[in-house]
């Protein structure tokens, strides 16, 4: 069984078809957007479907607390991790 940390990593390269990464490309502390994956806001919102889809979260209105979601594949599993249905 995968890790939440590769499900996550796995869930990113296909919900915003990241060519040519593998899981080992990316590096769960490295932040998603900007000068790390180069994530845009289109591809967050995408994202975020896909884990309220795969996993029952549901985001904040709060851009802020969402950013912090997003930062990392780590912020990320911690904030599944917190939130997801049984």
């Amino acid at each position: 069984m995968q890790t939440l940390e590769q499900e996550i990593k796995t869930l990113i390269i296909t919900t915003v078809s990241l060519e040519d990464i593998s899981c080992d490309d990316i590096d769960s502390s490295a932040p998603l957007f900007n000068e790390g994956l180069g994530l845009d806001s289109i591809d967050a919102l995408e994202l975020g479907l896909a884990l309220q889809k795969r996993y029952g979260v549901t985001l904040s209105s709060d851009s802020g607390e969402n950013r912090r979601h997003f930062a990392s594949v780590n912020s990320l599993c911690a904030f599944v991790a917190s939130r997801r249905s049984p």
